[in-house]
């Protein structure tokens, strides 16, 4: 079994296929250093603290990661606070940095006996409507190679070879760009906010998330085309407080990256004998904090349909695999959407503000916004 890719969705698979006695590789085109540190999402769902839980992965999440479960909406109109936690099914996200989860993942993978190869770069994957497919690689030394297995898990993003190795008609894609960009900024400064902050102003969208005690996650919308290092460190912090509508903790940015918000999502998630998973198989807008817990979800649905076909020959699972993950998938894309008109000012769907204020003063709305803020 061979599986692309080192992040959530790998190694979680990974982990899953060598407990249930799969012999299997990792092929990823990063160093072991930057797969531990490279920062990305850190709000965990309670089903996928669940699903960690129940395959033992979970220590980590529970020595320092943080529940977390209060928004806060700065508007126009004032701001208001919910309590996602004590609204819908009553549950919390952990807050718990990807780098330190992927960190874990890694750690038991490889404590098991786990066979990983860093900076080795998957080129393609072929033969995937055989029964032997094999993916053709260039190692650390710039030499090719082949690797061949029963299968391939393609975890390796929405840029990775499972999916440019997709012929032509093999799968429907379904593209949506919403036309809005995102500085997203890892500051080294503690929270300035005891909540998830998403601030909507006349300027632009402005988000605030914590990670640790001393590093915070901020959204800033920009225009189209903004290159990260357009921005001073001054300009920013002034333009995030007058959004924010108040001071913040200040520091130094040590991440800049701009997010265009798109929708992606490949259907089927399986050509053959490739199978996707995560941003592989959807790519969804940071807004819903969707992208990690999908990841998780889709592994643990596709270790066991692997491990039912390659230990027993029982198909089934697999041949189920891709429906029920896209129906998660299309679950957690219409509250992203719904996310997306929420927090901007959209002319085409002029909907934010009645949105807000039904979220404000209706029960019955922010119990529905819990359930699907938490749930995957």
């Amino acid at each position: 079994m061979i599986i692309l890719g080192a992040g959530p969705a790998g190694l979680v698979l990974g982990n899953l296929l060598r407990a249930a006695g799969v012999d299997c590789v990792v092929l990823e085109r990063s160093t072991a250093a930057s797969v531990r540190t490279r920062a990305r999402a850190g709000f965990l769902a309670a089903n996928t603290v669940r699903i960690l839980d129940r395959h033992g992965l979970a220590d980590g999440l529970h020595r320092t990661g943080r529940p977390h479960s209060v928004c806060e909406f700065r508007t126009e109109d004032g701001a208001f606070r919910l309590d996602y936690g004590n609204l819908g099914r009553r549950e919390r996200h952990t807050v718990y940095p990807q780098q330190e989860l992927v960190t874990d993942l890694l750690a038991r993978y490889l404590d098991t006996g786990g066979r990983i190869r860093f900076e080795t770069e998957a080129v393609a994957v072929l033969d995937a409507d055989s029964t032997r497919p094999s993916v053709t690689v260039r190692g650390p030394d710039g030499r090719p190679g082949r690797w061949r297995g029963r299968y391939v898990a393609g975890c390796d993003g929405r840029h990775g070879a499972a999916r440019r190795s997709l012929p032509p008609g093999a799968v429907r894609r379904h593209h949506h760009d919403h036309g809005i960009s995102w500085l997203g900024l890892l500051a080294e400064a503690p929270p300035s906010l005891d909540a998830v902050g998403y601030a909507v102003h006349g300027r632009g969208f402005a988000g605030h998330m914590a990670r640790t005690a001393d590093i915070t996650r901020y959204y800033l919308q920009c225009p189209r085309g903004t290159a990260p290092d357009a921005w001073s460190d001054d300009r920013i912090w002034a333009e995030l407080e007058l959004r924010m509508r108040g001071p913040l903790h200040r520091g130094a940015f040590v991440q800049r990256t701009v997010v265009d918000l798109e929708s992606d999502v490949l259907e089927p998630l399986r050509y053959g004998r490739l199978l996707l998973a995560g941003d592989a198989a959807s790519l969804l807008s940071p807004s819903a904090a969707k992208g990690a817990n999908l990841a998780v979800l889709e592994a643990e649905i596709l270790a066991r349909a692997l491990a039912d076909d390659l230990l027993y020959g029982d198909s089934e699972g697999l041949d189920a695999y891709s429906e029920r993950c896209l129906a998660h998938i299309r679950r957690a894309q219409r509250f992203s959407q719904w996310m997306i008109r929420l927090l901007h000012d959209i002319p085409s769907a002029p909907t934010r503000r009645p949105c807000l204020e039904t979220l404000r003063t209706s029960r019955a709305e922010q119990d529905w916004f819990a359930e699907q803020y938490v749930g995957v």
